[in-house]
């Protein structure tokens, strides 16, 4: 059994502060700073560039870091061994894996819905532009993807946990129904990775990316991943063919030839200090299950739901009310949503806003307990009690919100 007090200990939470928006970045894991002044004094400063290949107990081993915490986060979506790498940021990888997809099959057709991150949807856009192939990106409403599911579709780029309202996608069943039609499958799991148990390898799913700086805790800019299932590793071609993609990159030839295997999906520099505090964020990871982190995490949400439902009558629940059919957060709607969620950050309650009018609140049970969330109830109860939103400098829109 997870003690969730321990792991709750393992991070920097700052006195008075109720943090509900690990969904969108989560706190600093107390050993991150040291573990990164470790690699910027010890690794860095002594050994200077022989930090890239030096490895065991004496040595960095820098190169070999995107695939060995590839395994580390693959771990925690159900992936094949040496079949995830990090690098790069979320678009860069939805890019990747579209474009490897899209080579896989003559069909023009990429299909997706309206509850995917914008930022998939621009890239997939972008791409289709660039190809000047005929290819449509074909976007409907999350519960109408299976019935769009056709075989004139080549592609299905789908967000399996909606961004706004926490509701599921069911994974296993979408990738059955497309390979039945020969539509090929990316997953993001930017709000599914370190949130809800994924089965990738189960599922069949062709390609996933995601990011590492939510429910991961990885960092502001933490690097993204990427997944290609085993059938298809080595015959994928890379659209970016970067130098660390190459199967030799310091033969320094002029032609590029991919690398083996996820080697192949590689494309910059790997983020060094980056990495580091990744680490030790799953170092922390080690000490539970996915199992055991959704099931605290149902408990959660459902305790938050019917505290905010029976204390604050004029927030309309957003997120669906099957705890099977939501993701590890709560969105609930108001007109003034903005306003409402500037007024429980200043009193200590951190959540996020997502327009138009969805006020939304994660909840990660490696640091998230029911005090949390009793606390943070009685906080948004006062605030609509009172209506001490509706203050001028609560709806002056700050540029993240």
């Amino acid at each position: 059994m997870t003690d969730f007090a321990a792991t709750k200990a393992l991070f920097h939470l700052p006195p008075g502060v109720i943090y509900l928006d690990g969904n969108s970045l989560g706190p600093l894991p107390l050993s991150a700073p040291a573990r990164m002044a470790q690699v910027m004094t010890d690794e860095w400063g002594e050994m200077l560039i022989t930090g890239w290949n030096r490895g065991g107990s004496d040595g960095a081993g820098w190169m070999a870091q995107p695939t060995l915490l590839g395994d580390r986060v693959g771990r925690l979506i159900g992936a094949e061994p040496s079949h995830v790498v990090l690098g790069d940021t979320l678009s860069i990888k939805v890019y990747q894996a579209l474009a490897a997809a899209l080579e896989m099959t003559e069909r023009k057709v990429v299909l997706s819905d309206n509850g995917n991150f914008p930022s998939d949807l621009y890239m997939a856009e972008g791409l289709v532009r660039s190809l000047r192939q005929g290819h449509e990106l074909r976007i409907v409403a999350p519960e109408e993807v299976e019935a769009s599911l056709t075989p004139e579709i080549g592609v299905l780029m789908i967000t399996e946990v909606d961004y706004r309202t926490g509701r599921m996608h069911d994974m296993v069943r979408l990738t059955e129904r497309a390979h039945s039609l020969g539509i090929l499958t990316i997953w993001d799991l930017a709000h599914s990775a370190g949130a809800v148990p994924v089965d990738l390898a189960r599922a069949r799913a062709d390609f996933a990316v995601g990011c590492t700086y939510k429910y991961l805790n990885g960092g502001p800019g933490a690097p993204a991943f990427i997944y290609v299932a085993p059938r298809h590793a080595n015959r994928v071609r890379p659209a970016l063919s970067g130098w660390l993609g190459h199967e030799s990159p310091f033969a320094f030839d002029i032609d590029y030839r991919p690398g083996a295997g996820i080697e192949r999906m590689r494309v910059g520099t790997p983020p060094v200090l980056a990495l580091a505090a990744l680490e030790a964020s799953l170092d922390i990871w080690d000490m539970t299950t996915m199992a055991e982190v959704r099931a605290r995490s149902q408990e959660l949400t459902g305790r938050f739901i019917a505290g905010v439902e029976a204390a604050c009558p004029t927030l309309t629940l957003a997120s669906p009310r099957d705890p099977d059919l939501r993701g590890s957060q709560v969105s609930f709607r108001h007109a003034q949503g903005y306003a409402i969620m500037q007024a429980l950050i200043a009193r200590g309650v951190i959540g996020d806003f997502r327009a138009p009018d969805i006020l939304r609140f994660g909840f990660t049970p490696l640091y998230i307990d029911q005090g949390d969330v009793d606390g943070a109830v009685a906080v948004l109860a006062e605030v609509m009690d009172g209506a001490l939103w509706d203050r001028d400098e609560y709806r002056t829109r700050s540029r993240v919100t």
